[in-house]
């Protein structure tokens, strides 16, 4: 029975290269088969769908945002003149009930003109 003998340099080389032939030409068939090309094809399709629905998508929500966005600063602005009005109304009760006093306060120092000048 002969032992076991060791592959010199030349034969792992030779080995080397031909498993990497045969790598090569597994890959070439596989490269070369039509059903890859139609699912490489398909989901290259299925890529560019996902892709312009993502857009579609981001583009909805872009929109979303600067409606919101105008939303807010008319009801900012809405605010700000309702609390302009509100000022003003405040001014002009305030001038209102000033009138009002002053016109109390005439009639009462009329009314005690007049009675001392009776007296």
């Amino acid at each position: 029975m002969a032992g076991f003998k060791q592959p010199g340099f030349i034969e792992r080389q030779e080995a080397a290269a031909k498993a990497k032939k045969a790598a090569l030409e597994k890959f070439r068939a596989k490269a070369a088969d039509p059903a890859l090309a139609e699912r490489l094809t398909a989901r290259t399709a299925i890529a560019a769908e996902r892709k312009a629905v993502k857009a579609l998508r981001d583009s909805e929500k872009a929109e979303q945002k600067a409606r919101e966005a105008e939303r807010a600063e008319q009801a900012q602005r809405e605010a700000a003149i309702e609390a302009e009005r509100a000022a003003a109304e405040a001014a002009e009760r305030e001038r209102t009930l000033a009138a009002e006093q002053k016109a109390a306060r005439d009639a009462r120092y009329a009314a005690r003109k007049s009675r001392s000048k009776r007296g």
